[in-house]
């Protein structure tokens, strides 16, 4: 097997594909989010905690030299992300379960012996 072969056949596996697709979704996603927290949840809600630290952005935020404002925003950006994604997955696992309570079960084949014991039972009636 040619080596280009085997690496057409390694990137067209599904799950790389599927981990790129992640990737770049998850990069996205993370804008969003950073922007969530720098452009709403900043301004909004933690207004008075930045009026009282005498700073106007939570990235401008630092403490003897530390930008704690950065770690902050990083915190509550990786937290946010977390809790959606959990969300997400939640969800998906629902609808999942709900789709596989709905797909009947199967009746199981009977086994060689059973069979066997239905032929002679078909055969002491006649």
């Amino acid at each position: 097997m040619s080596m280009i072969k085997e690496f057409k056949e390694f990137v067209m596996r599904g799950n790389v594909i599927d981990l790129a697709v992640g990737v770049i979704i998850g990069g996205a996603f993370n804008k969003i989010v950073s922007s969530l927290i720098e452009d709403v949840i900043t301004p909004l809600m933690l207004k008075p905690v930045l009026d009282a630290a005498n700073v106007t952005t939570l990235q401008a935020y630092s403490w003897h030299g530390a930008k704690l404002g950065m770690f902050l925003s990083s915190v509550i950006t990786f937290t946010l992300t977390a809790f959606v994604l959990f969300l997400i997955i939640k969800g998906m696992n629902a609808a999942a379960k709900k789709k596989a309570e709905e797909v009947p079960a199967a009746v199981p084949e009977p086994s060689s012996t059973d069979k066997l014991l239905m032929e002679i039972r078909d055969s002491l009636k006649k």
